[in-house]
């Protein structure tokens, strides 16, 4: 007797054999360091119309915030120089909030610039910030020294 497949779980199989060379490809099968960051860290709520680059940019600067890595931080700066004061004064600032929920609102449109205001809900605080693209063509932090607000809501 022949038993019929249905599509669906042909499609299924079919899906998985060849998904299986790559799998089998990678050097030591970890997972890039932005799904792993994203997968170790609590999603980021968002407000507007980012461009990868700016949301990327964000995620990554509160992902350093939430482990109080003031080196990462300071790396994502765009104004050159050392970020390093900057970078700290933000983690001691935000580093615990950011463990907690963050909601990012991007403003305007972000081709190459957008102005972002960061909402930690622990210590109901607001911080601005501006993304942008710098003169090494990716996406950074203009990295100013914090100035929280308390929440507006």
């Amino acid at each position: 007797m022949s038993r019929k497949i249905p599509r669906a779980a042909l499609a299924a199989l079919l899906t998985l054999a060849a998904g299986a060379p790559l799998t089998a490809c990678s050097d030591d099968g970890a997972r890039p360091a932005y799904q792993a960051d994203y997968a170790d860290h609590p999603p980021l709520r968002v407000t507007g119309h980012p461009s990868t680059g700016s949301l990327e940019t964000v995620q990554r600067a509160v992902w350093a915030l939430a482990d109080r890595d003031a080196d990462a931080l300071a790396a994502l700066d765009t104004e050159g120089g050392d970020a390093g004061s900057e970078a700290r004064a933000w983690v001691g600032t935000y580093g615990k909030a950011a463990d907690g929920e963050v909601t990012a609102d991007f403003l305007d449109e972000g081709s190459v610039r957008q102005e972002v205001v960061l909402h930690f809900g622990g210590p109901r605080r607001t911080q601005e910030l501006t993304v942008r693209i710098g003169d090494d063509g990716t996406w950074g932090v203009v990295l100013d020294a914090p100035d929280p607000k308390p929440a507006e809501r």
